[in-house]
């Protein structure tokens, strides 16, 4: 979703290549792996939205356009039902399940301002509870869980500018400290945790689709230090990411004049990218949840800007393209 932000009111299963797989630099293979299905759509339309697994469901905060109800998918049947709505409407927020509880963290408000507020949404009473807030206001970041804490990274604040802050919260005291910063820079990133490590991948600056990245970047909780992988194929922002297999797939996304079909999947043990089967409908400002060796993308715009969709597309790495 483009946001310069002039505007006073308004975000255990392999994958199989199916090409040569060449290391390091900008390497990926040429293959198209894997095949997609649709899948029953969402009850409502959503775009620039949080995403997040919790207990074998998944949960859609936040819209773009406003909308405050929670949207929960069983991915197992394909149902939908609707949760206690978000206490304030949000987009471009940041989500993580963890234990029994999802967490929210920042995202805009009104008037594109970024909010550190933090909510924790309790299933079995389905309720919000606010949380001790983030050290910094965050919009259009990335949150991934690594031993037993959240890490938010990257983003940006009100205005735009992107924030290189890296937050670290722990879910069982209510506390939050600070880890090494996010090397470059960036908003509308895809960030996901593979073996205890964290990946920050793409991106674009400053809330510019026209300067989108391919940047791959590699955290180390043990050391605190961050290294550089190879990077994406495909320079994007506004994507969805999961992981399967130890790969984190990257998919779809937004230019400032188009969305990306583009599926790329990223192995940090080899690091190197494949290509896989594109999206049967690009979009942007969707997520995605891993359930039973498939990867299940949620909502988002199907055109660069504000649009909104209920699509659900299912890709599963281990069947061919017919």
């Amino acid at each position: 979703m483009r946001f310069r932000i002039l505007l006073p009111a308004m975000a255990a299963l392999a994958a199989i290549p199916c090409g040569v797989i060449v290391s390091s630099g900008a390497a990926h293979d040429i293959g198209g792996a894997g095949r997609w299905t649709k899948a029953a759509p969402a009850p409502a339309p959503r775009s620039e939205v949080a995403v997040a697994e919790m207990a074998g469901r998944a949960y859609v905060i936040g819209d773009y356009n406003g909308a405050t109800g929670l949207l929960i998918h069983d991915p197992a049947t394909g149902a939908w039902r609707t949760g206690a709505a978000f206490p304030t409407p949000i987009h471009h927020a940041m989500a993580a399940g963890f234990g029994n509880t999802l967490y929210v963290f920042g995202g805009y408000g009104p008037g594109w301002q970024a909010s550190d507020r933090v909510w924790a949404y309790d299933p079995k009473a389905d309720a919000w509870q606010p949380r001790a807030p983030m050290p910094t206001v965050r919009a259009a970041g990335g949150a991934a869980v690594i031993r037993e804490r959240i890490h938010v990274v990257g983003g940006s604040v009100s205005g735009g500018a992107n924030t290189s802050g890296h937050a670290v919260y722990d879910p069982a005291r209510d506390r939050w400290s600070t880890a090494a910063p996010l090397p470059t820079r960036r908003d509308h990133l895809a960030v996901q945790a593979v073996d205890g490590q964290l990946l920050a991948i793409g991106g674009r600056v400053d809330g510019d689709p026209g300067r989108n990245l391919a940047v791959t970047e590699r955290y180390d909780p043990v050391t605190d230090a961050w290294r550089t992988g190879a990077p994406m194929p495909t320079a994007r922002s506004g994507s969805a990411s999961a992981v399967l297999g130890g790969r984190v797939f990257v998919m779809g996304g937004e230019s400032g004049t188009r969305t990306f079909g583009a599926v790329e999947a990223y192995d940090p043990a080899r690091d190197a990218w494949t290509t896989h089967a594109p999206l049967p409908t690009p979009r942007h400002g969707f997520g995605a949840i891993v359930w039973d060796g498939r990867i299940h993308t949620l909502v988002g715009s199907p055109t660069p800007g504000g649009d909104r969709s209920g699509l659900v597309e299912v890709f599963d790495p281990d069947r061919a393209v017919r």
